[in-house]
């Protein structure tokens, strides 16, 4: 199997937990925030739909421009779209990588400047664990906003029933 193969499972294995946090969010509560300093749940919701399209714009075009201030939609169905539609466009971009795509140069822009230049398969690596982490700390806000905690890896206490 290469590194380009093991990727597409582990990213196609995550998907379901994904959709499944996504949608748990009360959509009445996206500006639940616990603290301060933290990226509000309709937010952080936005950033792995956004992360989601960047990977397929990674593997389609070698690169990814994450906007400065990105407007998310006003309604959980809007973000759910988008990360739908983000997820098929990574399913219908692996299909058409070959491996010197996969390890050809890519580049990460914020706002049109660049602050990250790698591989493509380091930087999809990158952003795969960057959105696990951001799905667990979106988790970590369900139980407050009035929410269940989906089964991620395994039941959840909410799961149960």
């Amino acid at each position: 199997m290469t590194n380009a193969d093991f990727w597409a499972s582990r990213w196609e294995s995550e998907q379901a937990a994904f959709r499944k946090v996504l949608a748990a969010l009360p959509g009445e509560k996206l500006d639940y925030c616990p603290h301060e300093k933290c990226t509000n749940a309709g937010n952080l919701a936005w950033q792995l739909a956004i992360e989601q399209r960047g990977m397929a714009e990674l593997l389609t075009d070698g690169k990814t421009d994450y906007p400065t201030e990105p407007k998310r939609p006003d309604s959980l169905d809007g973000i759910l779209a988008e990360w739908d539609s983000a997820t098929e466009a990574v399913r219908g971009a692996l299909k058409a990588t070959d491996d010197a795509q996969w390890d050809g140069d890519a580049q990460f822009l914020m706002g049109g400047a660049p602050v990250w230049t790698d591989t493509r398969r380091n930087m999809l690596w990158g952003f795969l664990f960057d959105m696990v982490h951001h799905r667990g700390q979106l988790s970590s806000y369900l139980r407050p906003m009035g929410g269940k905690v989906p089964a991620i890896y395994g039941p959840s206490a909410d799961a149960q029933s």
